[in-house]
C-alpha cells in the first residue's frame, strides 16, 4: 500500500476488481467522480459511475478483442470521490490532495477515472501532465471542449480541453478525434494547432506513430459514439463512431504506454433500457485492459 484514502465513498466494485480505499504499487485504480454541476443540457452524469459498475456484472472478464482478462491483473476499485454538490473545485482539490504525493511512474500506478461530466477529467490529466513531461493526450469526443469558459464557469464541461491546454508545453501533444460539434473559433483553434484527426484512418496512423515508450493519456467522452449506440449521454451528437472503431484504437493503445484514462458523460437515467450503461461498461473493460 502506498496511500490510504480515508474519504472515499463505498460502491459496488467494477467486475472482478478488488474494492480497497488505498493506492497500491503495480496496480490500476478505478475512481468514480459523480459530478455534473456544470451540465448545460441533460443532467444525470453524476449517476454514471455506479450505473457503469452495476452493468459490468453482465459481462465476462475476458476480452476477445484484446485477448486479455481482467482477472490476470491487479485492478482496484477505490469507490467514489466525496462529492460536494455543484462545487467542482472542492472535489478536485480532494483529488489533488490524495494524488499529489504519488509517483505514478516509479510505483507503476495507473488511474482510470469514471464520471461524471467531462470537467472531472481536469484533475487526472493535470496529474499525468505533472508527472510525465512528454505526455501525449488523446481526446475522443463529439465536441471540441475548447471554449475559454461557458455560462460563467471557467472550468466547464465545455472548456475542459482548453483548461488542459493551459498546462501543456511544447513537449506535449494533443490529438482530437470524433469531433463534430463546436464553435467556429474552436475549429479554427484545432486547425491552427493541428490537433484534429478528421478520419478514423488518420487517427489510427497518428497513434501508431507514437513511440512505444511515450506516455499517453486518453480522455473519452461517451458522446464520441453515435447516439444510436449510446443514447444515454447528456449532449448527444449524431454522426459518431461505433464500438468497433473504438476497438481499433484500443488494439493500438494496448501496445503503447497508456498511463491513465477517463471515461465520462454516461447519464444512465436518460436511457431507460440500460443499454448505454452496458455499452459504457464494455468500453471500460477494454480501457482497463489496454492500461495493463
Amino acid at each position: 500500500m502506498i496511500k490510504k484514502l480515508d474519504k472515499m465513498e463505498d460502491s459496488k466494485p467494477f467486475l472482478s476488481a478488488d474494492f480497497k480505499t488505498e493506492i497500491h504499487k503495480d496496480s490500476t485504480h478505478i475512481m468514480g467522480f459523480c459530478f455534473d454541476g456544470t451540465t448545460s443540457f441533460r443532467p444525470g452524469a453524476r449517476f454514471g459511475p455506479d450505473a457503469l459498475r452495476d452493468a459490468s456484472f453482465g459481462q465476462e472478464t475476458y476480452s476477445p478483442y484484446l485477448d486479455r482478462d481482467i482477472q490476470d491483473y491487479n485492478i482496484i476499485d477505490c469507490g467514489n470521490l466525496p462529492i460536494y454538490p455543484s462545487k467542482w473545485k472542492l472535489t478536485n482539490e480532494y483529488f489533488h490532495d490524495i494524488t499529489k504525493d504519488l509517483n505514478l511512474k516509479s510505483d507503476r500506478v495507473k488511474i482510470l477515472t469514471i464520471g461524471g461530466e467531462h470537467s472531472v477529467s481536469y484533475g487526472p490529466i493535470r496529474l499525468c501532465l505533472d508527472q510525465y513531461d512528454d505526455l501525449f493526450i488523446l481526446h475522443l469526443d463529439a465536441h471540441t471542449d475548447l471554449r475559454d469558459g461557458y455560462l460563467g464557469e471557467k472550468f466547464s464541461h465545455a472548456s475542459i480541453i482548453r483548461r488542459v491546454w493551459d498546462h501543456m508545453t511544447e513537449n506535449n501533444e494533443l490529438l482530437q478525434y470524433g469531433i463534430r460539434s463546436g464553435l467556429k473559433e474552436e475549429f479554427e483553434f484545432m486547425q491552427e494547432h493541428k490537433t484534429q484527426a478528421t478520419s478514423l484512418d488518420e487517427c489510427l496512423q497518428k497513434i501508431k506513430a507514437i513511440p512505444t515508450d511515450r506516455p499517453i493519456y486518453m480522455t473519452l467522452d461517451l458522446d464520441f459514439f453515435d447516439p444510436s449506440f449510446m443514447p444515454g449521454t447528456g449532449t448527444p451528437e449524431p454522426g459518431g463512431e461505433n464500438f468497433h472503431s473504438f476497438i481499433k484504437i484500443m488494439k493500438i493503445l494496448k501496445e503503447k504506454n497508456l498511463v491513465g484514462a477517463d471515461i465520462v458523460e454516461l447519464a444512465p437515467m436518460i436511457d431507460t433500457t440500460g443499454n448505454s450503461s452496458v455499452f459504457a461498461a464494455k468500453v471500460c473493460r477494454e480501457t482497463l485492459l489496454a492500461l495493463q
